[in-house]
């Protein structure tokens, strides 16, 4: 027991433990990497998590005797997260006898650094890259190096790096250990022995009971458990509830604020599953968003654009659709797409269980019908249907990385050319992420044409009163939202087993 008589911060950094004690639960991995242990590898940038500088890769323990493989923003990552955890920094990458890593042999070689500031991002990303994909495809390249940007290089050479550095001898680079690569040619894992040990390092790490650190007035309480999470929101109903704190995180690094005492929900074992039932997943709050959408994927493939421009791969790595869900954002990607899929949170306070329709669960901007001492225990989001037509659209200045200005998701059950029923969730044109009701009964009941789109375009143009800001102006979102339901008939609009009809039009010049 230390000082405070709490629990100190245990974590393996580049290879060696590490106990960490008085230091606030505020405090980013960021700031402690590069002013308390001289790490100054990893850059501070934006500190929102939004240009990539300050990448770090975080190992954790599967439980298996291997390691998950995650990179994520130091800038925004709070350092009671990391307890049980190892983190590698760029100054890891280099081999005992100073031989580069092939990830940074491929950025020497491919002329992927004028400046330098952003390169360290670039490498951890692609570190992870090498640790999770064994010859990646331009897809896969491109979504693990969305959160990083660079202003002098230009992003061809860095590509061409991603591209080159499987092709090194990882042992002649003295990649052995966990430098090595994690996937192999077809497709296995390689658990190098450095990695059995460090893997069995964390286990014994690993906390049986709540993680209660303290430091400057200060408290972070992780449970490992449900009931303890019940326990902890009771007795501290007023405590700040982060998930991976992609959010909070910047209430920090922007705003200044103290937050108190903060409960994680990060670290709760039976809210981290995701169980696919016959009716429906259910969906733990403590589930990455990386590992959400993942599932998602397997009935909702349409949706799997609009998870890919959801943040960057290390945001999704950190964050939670729990938390995502309970943040409660106007311009949160993710509900307008649950909202249309008929989604419904489970909340739990003490014993007790309740479960809303997911729209039903935003009251006015940034207000939720969460009450003190509860907290979002799972997501529930139904089956495919059959007959089902689906399509998601985000509208903003950038297609990877940046804000909706209106994001749009649409769920026509079909019945011989009629349209049964239907679910439209929109974000960034209310206070709220909300269902738009008015449209959905305008295309109920109707045969799925032109005339019936046209119609219905008409009804959500009128259907909200957006606001006008930096992103779009209200008149833009209004029109916007009428077009992509135009556009929906387009890609539909012939049968969802015929071409669609940009198809056509396309074939027909």
């Amino acid at each position: 027991m230390h000082a405070e008589g709490a629990d100190p911060i245990r974590l393996v950094l580049n290879g060696e433990r590490v106990d960490i004690a008085h230091l606030s639960p505020q405090t980013t991995l960021l700031a402690w990497l590069r002013e308390q242990r001289g790490l100054t590898g990893t850059k501070e940038g934006c500190a929102e998590g939004d240009c990539g500088a300050c990448t770090v890769v975080v190992a954790q323990s599967r439980g298996d005797g291997t390691l998950a493989w995650s990179p994520v923003n130091a800038c925004i990552r709070l350092l009671p997260s990391l307890d049980g955890k190892a983190v590698f920094t760029v100054e890891s990458l280099r081999a005992p006898g100073g031989e580069l890593h092939p990830v940074q042999q491929a950025l020497v070689e491919c002329h992927g650094s004028q400046c330098g500031f952003c390169t360290p991002g670039f490498a951890m990303s692609l570190f992870g890259l090498f640790k999770n994909a064994h010859a990646p495809s331009r897809e896969q390249v491109d979504d693990a190096l969305s959160g990083n940007l660079c202003r002098c290089t230009g992003y061809r050479p860095i590509l061409e790096a991603a591209e080159r550095m499987g092709e090194y001898d990882a042992e002649a680079c003295g990649a052995t250990g966990w430098r090595s690569p994690g996937v192999a040619a077809d497709g296995s894992r390689i658990v190098s022995r450095e990695e059995q040990q460090l893997a069995a390092a964390l286990d014994a790490l690993a906390h049986d009971a709540t993680f209660d650190y303290r430091g400057e007035g200060q408290r972070w309480l992780a449970p490992v458990e449900a009931d303890g999470l019940a326990e902890a929101c009771a007795q501290h109903p007023q405590a700040c509830l982060v998930a991976g704190a992609t959010d909070v995180g910047l209430w920090i690094t922007k705003q200044h604020r103290d937050l108190g005492t903060i409960i994680s929900t990060a670290e709760v074992r039976d809210l981290a599953t995701i169980r696919r039932g016959d009716d429906a997943f259910e969906i733990g709050a403590a589930a990455t968003l990386a590992d959400a959408f993942a599932a998602l994927d397997d009935d909702y493939p349409e949706l799997h654009e609009a998870w890919v421009r959801f943040a960057s791969l290390p945001i999704r790595n950190a964050g939670t659709l729990g938390g995502n869900v309970a943040n409660g954002s106007p311009i949160g990607d993710s509900m307008p797409a649950l909202i249309a899929l008929g989604a419904s949170v489970v909340l739990r306070c003490g014993e007790s269980t309740r479960t809303l329709p997911l729209e039903d669960f935003y009251l006015a901007y940034r207000k939720t019908a969460r009450a003190p001492g509860e907290f979002v225990a799972s997501i529930r989001v139904p089956r495919r249907p059959g007959g089902l037509v689906l399509r998601a659209y985000k509208l903003s200045k950038r297609y990877d990385q940046d804000i909706s200005a209106a994001f749009a998701t649409f769920a026509l059950a079909m019945d011989a050319g009629r349209i049964a029923s239907a679910r439209i969730g929109c974000g960034g044109v209310a206070p709220t992420p909300a269902r738009a009701v008015s449209t959905e009964r305008a295309l109920a009941g109707k045969p799925w044409s032109e005339a019936t789109a046209a119609q219905a375009a008409e009804v959500l143009e009128a259907e909200f009163t957006p606001i006008d800001d930096m992103r779009a102006s209200a008149a833009y979102r209004r029109r916007a939202l009428g077009n992509l339901l135009r556009r929906l008939w387009l890609e539909t609009g012939a049968g969802t087993d015929a071409p669609t009809r940009v198809e056509q039009l396309l074939a027909a010049g």
